[in-house]
């Protein structure tokens, strides 16, 4: 039985190309492992970037047919998208290789380290990269596992979402969505808000409550009030606005154009990022940094200059006054968060937004009719494309169309373009000069690719 990290050496990896797995890879890999792994995203003889950059590390990658598993390792890891149906999956059965979740295998590596791990149904992945650039900069050489890239070391042509570190720390996003956050012990947790996402309120508030008995150290944003709920002590916490109780306040947020500026414990702080939400990711990586050991004045340095993580409020470029923004938003708070950022840029915003998976759009109906309805000013629109399909069993019997009609119901400028490929021909009359065009989704490893065909179209 595998109960750490000690307890294997040659680890395979069944879907390696996925965000989660390959940062779990290219971490194991950085501490002296040899990894390797397949996914059906690799086809041999075509080219596949993640896969170039998995094989820059050192870590070896395969078709996913059948052929590269052998009993020269000696644990096998999947996630939750990997079926026992998978041939992989039976040939580590047959081999009597030990078959390892995603999630007890981060557990281990938390468990490793002094750990800090971020939790909350939004800005785990920027918080995490804050934290991460603040550590390292003050010398602590940290690690990171993260869900998304850190443009900095994207720029590096790495993937970006994943650092070994040499130092003691490590900082981890706590995921919420497949209850794998009850695994982690971390020395430090971190609440950043509790929204209706995956599953109702008391649900997930219930799973953040065992989380918070697994901390040594836990801090929350007092500025939710679900989060303020499970706090230990308010000295730790942090909050918009002024608070005697709360350890770590912010206030006088501003937004110019790109740039956001406000004030933490009277230190001035600007970011070359847009929207509120950012000033409270920013502020929980100062609070919990300055808890660790680093003065605020050096996390305020750090940040003037973080260049932000993968598709969170990405921006691709301006052409003829139009601001093309391209987002990770795909529950109802965090689709309203990406809108009400994008207008102080400019009078009008085009939002297009692909709902992903037929159960989540039908949980969150009236949720993102409520919050998408009170984020639009009447000068924006919001377009919709046709629900993404992953595979696997479904009820299809919702469309991103319902979604729209409920909109326009509520006297939205809301309209449905069911080919996303036709969506800059359709909505060419609709922008002006400025406008803000702004492209928001989850889960479909070609909205990347679609960002750019649209940049390139307009």
């Amino acid at each position: 039985m595998i109960r750490s990290l000690q307890d294997f050496s040659a680890p395979y990896f069944i879907g390696i190309a996925g965000t989660g797995m390959s940062a779990l890879a290219q971490y194991l890999q950085g501490i002296g492992m040899q990894v390797a792994g397949s996914d059906r995203q690799f086809i041999f003889g075509q080219q596949n970037e993640v896969q170039a950059k998995l094989v820059a590390e050192g870590i070896r990658c395969f078709d996913q047919d059948g052929s590269s598993l052998t009993s020269d390792f000696d644990v096998v890891i999947v996630s939750t998208a990997i079926e026992d149906t998978v041939i992989e999956v039976q040939q580590a059965k047959a081999l009597g290789i030990p078959i390892l979740h995603r999630a007890t295998l981060l557990s281990l590596i938390a468990s490793s380290k002094k750990t800090i791990a971020i939790a909350g149904t939004s800005g785990k992945s920027t918080t995490s990269a804050m934290l991460f650039d603040i550590l390292d900069q003050a010398g602590y050489e940290p690690g990171i596992i993260s869900g998304a890239g850190l443009v900095r070391l994207i720029e590096k042509g790495k993937i970006g979402n994943a650092v070994a570190g040499k130092g003691d720390w490590l900082v981890i996003e706590a995921d919420e969505s497949d209850g794998s956050i009850v695994q982690y012990h971390p020395h430090t947790g971190v609440l950043l808000n509790i929204d209706k996402d995956h599953d109702e309120t008391d649900t997930l508030l219930t799973l953040f409550k065992t989380f918070k008995e697994h901390c040594h150290h836990f801090m929350v944003n007092r500025t939710h009030p679900l989060a303020a709920s499970l706090s230990v002590d308010p000295a730790h916490d942090f909050a918009v606005g002024k608070n005697e109780a709360v350890g770590y306040c912010a206030e006088g947020f501003q937004q110019d154009g790109m740039t956001i500026q406000f004030w933490v414990n009277g230190e001035k702080v600007s970011l070359q990022q847009i929207g509120q939400h950012n000033m409270e990711n920013a502020l929980a990586a100062m609070a919990v940094a300055h808890q660790v050991g680093v003065p605020l004045a050096v996390a305020v340095d750090t940040l003037s200059n973080y260049k932000g993580i993968y598709r969170r409020h990405q921006v691709l470029g301006q052409k003829q006054g139009i601001w093309l923004i391209d987002d990770y938003a795909h529950n109802p708070v965090k689709c309203a968060a990406a809108i009400r950022a994008c207008q102080p840029v400019a009078p009008k915003v085009i939002a297009w937004f692909q709902p992903h998976g037929f159960k989540p759009t039908r949980f969150l109906r009236t949720d993102f009719v409520q919050e998408l309805a009170n984020a639009l000013r009447p000068t924006d629109e919001i377009w919709m494309s046709e629900i993404y399909y992953a595979g696997g069993a479904a009820v299809k019997d919702i469309s991103a169309a319902d979604l729209i009609a409920d909109l326009q119901q509520r006297g939205v400028a809301a309209f449905f373009v069911s080919d996303r490929r036709q969506l800059v021909s359709q909505l060419r009359a609709h922008l002006s000069d400025p406008c803000v065009l702004l492209l928001m989704g989850a889960r479909d490893p070609s909205l990347e690719k679609f960002a750019r065909e649209v940049w390139e179209e307009i």
